[in-house]
């Protein structure tokens, strides 16, 4: 893995910020005039242009958000109407994601002709299908300020075309104190110990894993860990693409899949009707020892138990065990839109005004994808904070985020397979050979 990705969350945790103030500003030339009483009229008339205007607020002007990420909803909501209030633009917000299939309803949002100013989107391929409408961001006063390893993701030909919305990271993410209820000391580094560790929490009266069955959780996040785990992921993803590799004979797969047995083996009894939101509930309440999920479930977290004494371990595979980091999701300014202007108008407002700063670092409780805001490392909590610990000590045990270098349709498929395993329906065989007939499907069409 790259330095630069490498070091994603913890740069933009420990960014030092100079400079932001506006010491330039308010100057009036106009002050220094010196005129006679018969140029009063022009001295006053010239002053007073030569002062800043004030934007109107604009009325009978709506942007609609289409957007993903459940977690920020409410807190979008109110960054909204906070808009409206210092624009008079009006903002609507629409939010679709946990166990909603976001990436079809987008594409049906858009095949009704409905043209939402701002929608989510991933990078790498996951942004193909909307390259066509997004607006070209780079001459954007924000895009300077962009992590630099945060970019490439949703760039072509050297634009850039969206919005990176912020940093995150995820591991297994574990309630320390159940682990010392347990009797474990440190963490596990191989599979053979995470198996043994397993065992002690279950002796303990403690379910080891809170599961789900959403198709995102296991075919994008719990598939990642296979994909990045490679020595060159992106080479990998394109000779399977090529049909030069496949999951069934690789031996990363095959180690990943005894990974996916201790997980489901040790995990709730419901968990193929757990979905996300009962989840990550139910780990707030301290029923289940680790989740596989990452610094996004925070703020979800503090909801049931602010107090909560959580940790992010990597995940053990391989020689080492890894944690894994990226940009989640952008957001793209549709240039089919009727209020393009107005739409990059918001995301510049959200990433430069203070009160767009605030709501993106302690409402949304995000790690900010652009250096000119500073991280509120007291809404990020316990499991950001742990996280930038340990990449900033292990900088070598942090990996990317892979999936969406696979045409969008394939994590879906893989979710399904996924979802089969868990159910026990399939064998282990069984369910890597539907992983790459989800591959060949795709990628023929």
């Amino acid at each position: 893995m790259k330095k630069g990705i490498t070091m994603l969350l913890t740069a933009a945790m420990f960014v030092a910020l100079a400079g932001c103030g506006n010491g330039n500003n308010g100057g009036n030339a106009g002050n220094n005039q010196a005129g006679t009483a018969g140029n009063t009229e022009a001295n006053t008339a010239q002053t007073n242009a030569e002062k800043p205007k004030e934007e109107p607020k604009k009325e009978n002007v709506t942007i609609k958000v289409f957007q993903f990420k459940v977690e920020i909803a409410e807190a979008l909501q109110k960054m909204a109407e906070a808009y409206e209030k210092e624009t008079g633009v009006k903002v609507e917000v629409e939010t679709h994601g946990g166990g909603e299939d976001y990436s079809a309803l987008l594409k049906a949002e858009l095949a009704a002709g409905e043209e939402p100013e701002i929608f989510n989107s991933a990078g790498w391929a996951g942004f193909d299908p909307y390259v066509d409408r997004a607006t070209d961001l780079s001459g954007e006063a924000w895009a300077k300020d962009l992590v630099e390893a945060s970019k490439a993701q949703i760039s072509r030909d050297g634009k850039l075309l969206g919005m990176p919305m912020n940093l995150e990271a995820y591991g297994f993410t574990y309630n320390k104190d159940l682990f010392a209820k347990a009797g474990i000391t440190t963490l596990p580094q191989t599979l053979d110990e995470l198996e043994a560790d397993a065992k002690k929490l279950q002796d303990a009266g403690i379910t080891p894993f809170a599961l789900t069955s959403e198709w995102w959780s296991m075919g994008i996040h719990t598939l990642n860990i296979a994909l990045a785990n490679h020595e060159d992921p992106a080479t990998f993803i394109e000779d399977v693409k090529a049909g030069k590799a496949t999951f069934k004979d690789d031996p990363v797969m095959k180690d990943w899949l005894r990974l996916v047995d201790i997980m489901f083996a040790n995990g709730q009894k419901n968990a193929l009707t757990t979905d996300y939101n009962t989840q990550v509930a139910e780990f707030a309440a301290g029923k289940y020892a680790m989740i596989q999920h990452g610094n996004w479930i925070q703020g979800m977290v503090d909801e049931v138990n602010p107090e909560l004494n959580l940790g992010m371990m990597p995940v053990p595979l391989g020689a080492k065990p890894y944690t894994f980091t990226g940009v989640p999701n952008n957001w793209i300014v549709n240039n089919k839109s009727a209020h393009a202007e107005e739409a990059k108008a918001f995301l510049n407002w959200m990433v430069s005004s203070e009160t767009g700063k605030k709501f993106i670092a302690t409402d949304f409780k995000f790690i900010p994808a652009v250096s000119t805001i500073t991280p509120d490392t007291a809404a990020i909590g316990k499991i950001g904070g742990d996280f930038a610990t340990f990449s900033q000590e292990h900088a070598d045990q942090v990996k990317g985020w892979n999936w969406d270098r696979f045409p969008d349709g394939i994590t879906q498929q893989w979710g399904s397979a996924m979802q089969e395993y868990l159910g026990k329906q399939i064998s282990g065989d069984e369910l890597l050979g539907k992983l790459d007939k989800a591959v060949a499907d795709i990628v023929k069409r």
